[in-house]
């Protein structure tokens, strides 16, 4: 498979398993042609141009022509300088890579990757909370996240892998749609009753089985194992943590338990106030339940040697 057609594929499923529907990602995608055909002729230099067929801003090919021909993946959660020499090591000692992919993003779509975020607001409209409310406290919340990366040095990893000639990209939200599509629908089909059912239902997967047998299982937050759930809402996409000011809103629209990949301290102490309930399902276990079923996909359309890295375990789906 060429390293374009994976990319795109990869942007691809991504839309068709997004929360937001795939009217509404259209949509988004329309509105940015229009304000770039709007724009002065000096303004289109800064212009990201894969933004026009891309509305993830933190998946992109970082560094690579499109043209290569892909067959070995090295696939990891955090692939940064040392990853990228392994990869170059592995090729030099005869275990030839063609792509190196990390989930979480580098380069350029680090340093844009806040810009995802704005993708929450129409996932919390789709849960009850008006959508005037969701992007009012969401905007304080990406300028928050923006001004955090500005002074990252964001671009190391892919110049060693320019210096190495070594293919490289990134898929973060596109994979955490698949994730959270994937545990929405399981809970909706299953509607446990309570946290210990919640419980029972993310150790029946393999990720998180195997996260629990390295002491990072999913785990009760906020809340007890006989606690009834209540609704549920899955909140595993969009670049990362909304505002910590949302909860209220949540629980006002019925709420009861959120299945998040992780809960900062702030955000904790806002839902317990809510009286929501929260379960940890596990940061990297879900990441990597959410790149399974994304390389699921993708061997489907071409066969793909991946070699687990970073974090990273295999589990198959296919049949």
């Amino acid at each position: 498979m060429k390293l374009k057609k994976l990319y795109e594929a990869v942007v691809a499923k991504g839309i068709e398993a997004d929360p937001r529907g795939k009217e509404t990602v259209m949509k988004s995608l329309e509105k940015k042609e229009k304000a770039y055909d709007e724009m002065k002729k000096e303004d289109k230099e800064f212009f990201d141009i894969e933004s026009l067929s891309n509305p993830y801003a933190d998946t992109r090919i970082l560094y690579g022509t499109g043209d290569e021909e892909i067959k070995a993946v090295l696939m990891g959660i955090d692939m940064e300088m040392g990853e990228l020499l392994l990869a170059d090591r592995l090729s030099s000692g005869g275990r030839k890579i063609d792509l190196v992919i990390s989930h979480h993003p580098e380069g350029k779509a680090y340093a844009n990757f806040y810009e995802v975020m704005r993708m929450q607001a129409d996932i919390l409209n789709r849960f009850g909370v008006p959508i005037n409310i969701a992007e009012d406290l969401l905007e304080g919340r990406i300028k928050e996240v923006e001004r955090r990366l500005s002074p990252v040095n964001h671009t190391r990893a892919v110049d060693m892998a320019r210096l190495l000639d070594m293919p490289f990209m990134c898929m973060h939200t596109p994979a955490d749609n698949m994730v959270a599509g994937y545990l929405q629908k399981t809970f909706d089909e299953k509607a446990p009753d309570s946290l210990d059912d919640i419980l029972k239902i993310l150790k029946e997967i393999p990720e998180y089985r195997e996260a629990a047998k390295n002491n990072a299982g999913p785990k009760i937050l906020i809340g007890a194992k006989e606690r009834r759930s209540g609704k549920i809402f899955v909140d595993m996409t969009g670049g990362t943590e909304g505002s910590k000011d949302i909860f209220e809103s949540l629980a006002n629209s019925g709420v009861g338990t959120i299945v998040a990949m992780h809960l900062s301290d702030d955000h904790r102490e806002q839902a317990e106030k809510c009286h929501i309930n929260a379960v940890i399902a596990g940061h990297i276990s879900s990441d990597n339940l959410g790149i399974n079923l994304m390389l699921d996909e993708l061997q489907q359309k071409g066969e793909l040697d991946v070699i687990e890295c970073s974090g990273f375990r295999r589990f198959s789906r296919i049949k």
